[in-house]
């Protein structure tokens, strides 16, 4: 008897937010000059929804999007209205690797948040929160605007932009860190980051290892891009031993703050000799999916986990331990894992 087939990869849907100004169009363009390959789809300010081929078309999102009149995402379109969207962009046809919506600055993060999540279209995923800050004028600006508290605790991922122009971007850092919940914070000038930081820049092809940076070098960046593999680590962990659930959702449970991306396949070999588990963790935001073993594929947990600041020998160390030694299934085992698979009945939004 045949095993079905897997579904196919769903496509990683990125919130980019932040106040006016801090560089958000100038980090989606460089995503676009810098994808590796891969083809965005993105939402943009006013709320226009195109198709962008990303080694073509940076630099012409201006001419490229519809207007709302308020430009707030958020309060222009409900949900449904996304949808749309999101199933335009998602259409297996254009070839779309990821979809990042870029927010106004009046948006309200949350909402965003809320509305992808709310999305029930099978083919999309949450990519997580970026929320992109001006260290120039990061003072003034949460003066003017005190949520950006708030903002930044809600976020997956924090974009310290602009350090070139702060006089004193080291306080800045340390003060956005304070502020944040379990999120890397990434320095960066010229909105310039490490596109794999948020998405494989390998479509349609599963990629399991270390992060490369050659591409980066080779398209020419120049002498204000830094050194963008010093902003974070990463950690790769294959294993032909299945992993223990329970063990497993203790290290998932205690993660530490920084590991902001963890993706890959985990077997839990006896707790469910039928499928295999797609794991997705973007910041505190974490969705197990499971779907039967690729007829002839070899049996395997393959994991890489990326963030800022992380001990990857000791977090090594940790995932060697969830390794299984139970001559047999625990009926209750999976129990944890099986509260982050999502059930179709639950809040969409879940806790955030």
């Amino acid at each position: 008897m045949s095993q079905p087939s897997p579904k196919p990869q769903q496509m990683p849907v990125v919130v980019l937010a932040g106040f006016l100004g801090s560089g958000k169009t100038t980090l989606l363009n460089h995503l676009l000059h810098r994808s590796g390959g891969s083809r965005i789809g993105a939402i943009v300010n006013d709320f226009g929804a195109i198709e962008i081929d990303a080694m073509a078309v940076a630099g012409a999102l201006g001419d490229s999007t519809v207007s709302l009149g308020n430009g707030c995402l958020c309060c222009a379109v409900d949900a449904s209205e996304l949808d749309q969207y999101l199933e335009r962009l998602a259409e297996p046809s254009l070839g779309i690797d990821v979809i990042v919506i870029e927010a106004s600055g009046l948006a309200e993060p949350q909402e965003l948040v809320r509305m992808v999540l709310a999305s029930e279209h099978p083919g999309i995923v949450y990519g997580g929160l970026v929320e992109v800050v001006d260290a120039a004028e990061f003072d003034d600006t949460r003066s003017r605007h005190p949520e950006i508290d708030r903002h930044l605790a809600l976020a997956d991922l924090v974009v310290v932009n602009k350090l070139d122009r702060a006089a004193d971007g080291e306080r800045v850092l340390g003060l956005v860190r304070t502020l944040v919940d379990r999120a890397a914070v990434v320095p960066a000038s010229y909105g310039r980051i490490d596109p794999e930081f948020l998405f494989d820049c390998r479509p349609s092809e599963e990629r399991i290892g270390q992060l490369s940076f050659d591409d980066l070098h080779e398209h020419g960046e120049d002498e204000h891009a830094g050194h963008l593999h010093t902003a974070y680590d990463s950690l790769s962990f294959v294993s032909r031993q299945p992993l223990d659930p329970c063990r497993l959702m203790e290290f998932l449970d205690s993660r530490p703050d920084g590991l902001y991306r963890i993706k890959g396949y985990v077997d839990f070999g006896p707790y469910d000799v039928q499928n295999r588990y797609a794991v997705h963790a973007v910041g505190r935001f974490l969705r197990f999916y499971p779907e039967p073993w690729p007829a002839g594929d070899e049996r395997l947990t393959q994991l890489v986990l990326i963030g800022s600041g992380i001990d990857a020998p000791a977090l090594d160390k940790e995932l060697d331990a969830c390794r299984s030694d139970a001559p047999h299934a625990d009926e209750h085992g999976m129990w944890g894992v099986l509260r982050y698979v999502r059930d179709p009945d639950e809040d969409p939004a879940g806790p955030l």
